[in-house]
């Protein structure tokens, strides 16, 4: 049997899973099976319970270890499930203390009842992080470094915050440490990720801000190609990061931005912190200031209340703001969120709301490849013979190409999802 790490959701989880994989091969646990669970939707936590009961029957003697926000948010749940062997919260999973005893317990992979099994802290209490170092991650070409973890806010859809606690970051030194061993084990791309990113050093000494952060890097490490942020709550961005958007042509050129939506009364509803007319300054403006640049943004659709003049602003939104990436969300009732006690929508409206938002963003996606026909793109090379230009568009080539090389490339056509270069 070999480690298996099953991963649901964010690009933060994905990192911690690799981190997972190198705490259970070093405490000895190379045959478990890992299932990073996510808490985004009741969708996320039904295929993580699926995941564990399918880990289990494909070969009962592997012990199933269950751990994420669907883990820390409902312990009891997943303890209850006989396939589980063990859950582990958030914290605890990237402790290795915990990875120690789980390889000294006899009793792993066993029946046991269900309190046994958890090792789930209060996530609230937690004031420091916790680093998942990983190196490079298998079979990418990018690199990627939690610099924060955890959310301050408290938006009236969202659980996150009861699975990954109060804002915390990494140290300025230790995250430049981490992208220095990147860079030595071949990254030519690094990826900054968190929970809400653009809060990040708010907890530290001298409250160092994201745009600080970054441009320490790039100071630090002239040999780095290429640094990106993960996804970025506008209302935060300081003056920092606009001077690097700006002028550093090192940071790429594509941004991802936390909307949710495009109307007003539904973003209060929401507990966001900007209107749609902010959402929309703000793209404006970091356009002026570096022509090319690129907005991605997740929206959610079907939201409690909204009607069809709000989802109509919300579909306008991908073209006001000039978004070519968007990630649509379905929207769904997560317990003990003040959305989920809002009036609801039936299920089939909000399925059809989604469906509708997704073919505008396809749409705008169809502009966005358009665009870059004929032009000269600067691609860092994946597997399957595709890569991602500086501002995240993808390109697959006709011949087969090496990972991990950073190539000129002309468009020459376009297929709807991607670039296609020869």
């Amino acid at each position: 049997m070999a480690l298996e790490v099953v991963t649901f959701g964010c690009r933060l989880n994905i990192v911690e899973s690799e981190a997972l994989r190198l705490k259970a091969e070093a405490a000895g646990l190379g045959h478990a099976a890992i299932v990073n669970s996510c808490a985004v939707t009741a969708e996320a936590a039904r295929q993580a319970r699926q995941a564990v009961r399918r880990l289990k029957r494909d070969e009962p003697g592997r012990p199933v270890i269950v751990t994420g926000c669907a883990a820390q948010i409902e312990p009891a749940r997943f303890a209850a499930m006989p396939e589980a062997d063990r859950v582990l919260g958030n914290d605890e999973k990237l402790d290795d203390g915990v990875w120690s005893r789980l390889a000294r317990s006899n009793s792993l992979g066993e029946a046991s009842a269900p309190d046994d099994k958890l090792a789930v802290g209060d996530i609230m209490a937690r004031t420091a992080i916790r680093p998942a170092p990983t190196g490079r991650l298998s079979g990418h070409t990018r690199g990627f470094v939690q610099v924060q973890n955890g959310c301050d806010h408290r938006c009236t859809f969202c659980v996150i915050p009861f699975g990954r606690g109060n804002s915390r970051s990494l140290p300025v030194g230790d995250v430049v440490g981490q992208c220095r061993k990147l860079i030595e084990d071949g990254a030519l791309e690094i990826v900054l990720t968190g929970v809400d990113l653009t809060s990040y050093g708010r907890d530290l000494p001298g409250e160092p801000s994201l745009g600080l952060l970054a441009g320490a890097i790039l100071r630090a490490l002239p040999e780095l190609p290429r640094l990106r942020l993960s996804s970025i709550d506008a209302v935060e961005v300081d003056d920092a990061l606009r001077d690097l958007v700006a002028n550093e042509p090192r940071l790429m050129p594509h941004l991802h931005l936390s909307l949710q939506h495009g109307d007003d009364l539904i973003l209060k509803r929401m507990k966001r912190r900007h209107s749609r007319e902010e959402a929309i300054r703000f793209c404006a403006e970091l356009k002026l200031l570096r022509p090319g640049l690129v907005f991605g943004a997740d929206l959610i659709a079907g939201f409690p209340t909204e009607d069809e003049a709000m989802e109509a602003r919300s579909l306008s939104l991908i073209e006001e703001c000039g978004l070519s990436y968007v990630h649509v969300f379905p929207y769904s009732p997560r317990p003990g969120t003040p959305a989920a006690r809002m009036p609801q929508l039936p299920g089939a409206l909000v399925a059809e709301r989604a469906a509708r938002l997704r073919q505008a963003a396809l749409a705008a996606q169809e502009r966005h490849l358009a665009q870059r026909l004929g032009r000269r793109l600067s691609v860092l090379t994946e597997r399957g013979n595709t890569g991602r230009a500086e501002d995240f568009t993808l390109v697959r080539f006709a011949q087969a190409v090496e990972p991990g090389q950073i190539l000129p490339v002309l468009a020459q056509a376009q297929d709807g999802r991607a670039l296609l270069a020869a």
